[in-house]
């Protein structure tokens, strides 16, 4: 058995629009935006709605948005979504990334967000 829950929302933005795009997201949330100390591509839009992570993620393409499961389990909650219909885009070792029927992106993260809020907001999968 493992846990997982959604971890986050990213705004996907090509690299020298990321900044307004912060300025942007931050005044229609009501909340600051501040880079991620160590990971120069993210903004984060601190609280814009709690117990998420929401972000401006600078990207070297077209602009979109994506979403991070956490989990317990990497390998086992990658195949639990590739058995519902996911398709594997990219193995980073630590993470994957999958695309969902209809296309979207999104990732499968090792848990990031505190352990008490995972451990209180997680499903737990078979």
């Amino acid at each position: 058995m493992h846990r997982s829950r959604l971890f986050g929302i990213f705004i996907d933005t090509p690299t020298g629009e990321a900044a307004g795009a912060a300025d942007f997201w931050a005044g229609a949330f009501g909340t600051s935006a501040k880079p991620v100390p160590g990971e120069e591509e993210f903004i984060a839009l601190h609280a814009a709605f709690p117990g998420l992570a929401v972000d401006v993620q600078a990207i070297g393409g077209e602009p979109r948005y994506h979403l991070d499961l956490e989990t317990d389990d990497v390998p086992a909650e990658t195949a639990r979504l590739l058995a519902l219909g996911a398709t594997m885009v990219a193995d980073h070792g630590g993470h994957k990334t999958l695309r969902a029927p209809g296309g979207h992106l999104f990732c499968v993260v090792p848990v990031q967000s505190a352990q008490e809020l995972f451990d209180a907001q997680a499903r737990t999968w078979p």
